[in-house]
């Protein structure tokens, strides 16, 4: 099975790229790796792997030649290519409707015209919108509030036309948030981290009620890969751990783990069309694909910790 993973040195697609080829996941024969190298796409993401055991091509999902010319060498895509930060998404949406939406129908068109066999869309939970109580399985109406969760849901249609206009073999996952080792340190975790790390405060948004699901990252790419071995095609699988915190109990957990106290956290003012809580029903990829989760958030958060405690070299250069 040739894969071309976009985005493949960002946080979530290197991790999966990692496990891939060191046969954590197995049934791959070769990985094309496609990134832009943006702020957030990192090759020392991807140097624990041997250089020759992957291809890796610069480049952007939106220039139809290259995405063309590779796919005419792989059978399966799996697209993590995207903007991802909410807060950039409503300074700047242009780049995110580029990115998410005009890329990902390249995507699609390039891979119809060269018969790939499965396309794999990696969503997010953010595309249902903020849910006060219960949880959103895969029949849940979109009602994303940001430029950026827009984007997503705006691909994920497009993904599903291809699936029933033209017969394309797509699948679409859906997961809550993720953290773990290489995460850009301005998505929260990594962000209050190396905050303390560096004697600063952690900000927290409002009073810090909102609620988030979380799974570790290696968990996410077990069942993404599930998807690809045993998922159906024009399926959407919800991915989440059961693992619900607020923002400021998750900071709390934090600051404990690292020996701070709540005089580090400094309150900010809210986010613009700030969601109160996400939350989804993700029984189908369990019972459906067998898929269990095997990191508990207690070990998970206490290793990813000190991961960037060890790694300061490389997330200082990105801060």
């Amino acid at each position: 099975m040739r894969v071309l993973v976009t985005g493949g040195a960002g946080f979530i697609g290197s991790n999966y790229v990692r496990h891939a080829l060191n046969g954590t996941l197995n049934g791959i024969g070769k990985i094309t790796v496609l990134d832009s190298l943006t702020y957030a796409g990192n090759l020392e993401n991807l140097s624990t792997v041997s250089k020759g055991s992957y291809e890796f091509v610069k480049g952007d999902i939106c220039n139809w030649d290259l995405v063309h010319s590779l796919l005419a060498k792989n059978d399966v895509v799996i697209n993590f290519a995207a903007e991802t930060h909410v807060d950039n998404s409503i300074k700047s949406p242009k780049n995110f409707i580029a990115t998410n939406i005009v890329g990902v129908q390249n995507l699609l068109q390039a891979s119809l015209v060269n018969n790939i066999k499965t396309f794999i869309q990696i969503s997010t939970d953010e595309v249902y919108g903020s849910i006060i109580t219960g949880s959103a399985n895969e029949d849940y109406r979109l009602k994303p509030s940001s430029p950026y969760s827009a984007s997503k849901a705006a691909a994920d249609l497009l993904a599903y036309s291809y699936f029933v206009t033209f017969g394309l073999d797509v699948r679409i996952t859906r997961c809550t948030n993720n953290y773990g080792p290489y995460q850009f340190p301005e998505k929260i975790i990594p962000l209050f981290v190396t905050n303390l790390m560096n004697g600063k405060k952690i900000p927290i948004y409002g009073s810090g009620k909102n609620i988030r699901e979380w799974i570790h990252v290696d968990d996410h790419c077990r069942a993404i890969h599930s998807v690809l071995l045993r998922g159906n095609a024009g399926e959407i699988y919800n991915i989440g751990s059961g693992v619900e915190l607020s923002n400021i109990d998750l900071a709390n957990i934090i600051l404990d783990k690292m020996g701070k106290s709540n005089l580090d956290i400094e309150f900010v003012e809210d986010r613009k069309g700030h969601d109160f809580r996400y939350s989804v029903n993700s029984k189908k990829v369990h019972s459906d694909l067998k898929f269990k989760t095997l990191t508990n958030f207690e070990n998970g958060i206490s290793n990813t910790i000190e991961w960037y405690i060890e790694n300061s070299k490389w997330w200082k250069k990105l801060k």
